[in-house]
């Protein structure tokens, strides 16, 4: 196998598509005294009624900290030489 430098090769970003990647993780955490949310994937309902929730039982902790995270993956653009090896399963 031969390796050689790519000097100028295109790539593009987006979100991770892979079976089993989450479209998003989201959590919660309060200003006040530093309780989290649990993470859930893919919806942030939980972590709102959590929100909610923790002020309702605390009425003074009404800021919080939302914590949401991505998943991203890099590939090769049209006319990139890594484009033909993946396609090829390489």
């Amino acid at each position: 196998m031969t390796r050689s430098i790519i000097r100028a090769a295109e790539w593009t970003l987006g979100a991770e598509t892979a079976d089993g990647a989450p479209d998003g993780i989201y959590s919660a955490e309060c200003i006040t005294c530093g309780a989290q949310a649990q993470p859930t994937d893919n919806v942030r309902l939980p972590v709102e009624v959590w929100a909610l929730q923790h002020t309702g039982l605390n009425p003074t902790h009404r800021q919080f900290k939302a914590m949401a995270e991505t998943f991203w993956r890099v590939t090769p653009a049209e006319g990139n030489p890594y484009r033909e090896l993946d396609a090829r399963g390489a």
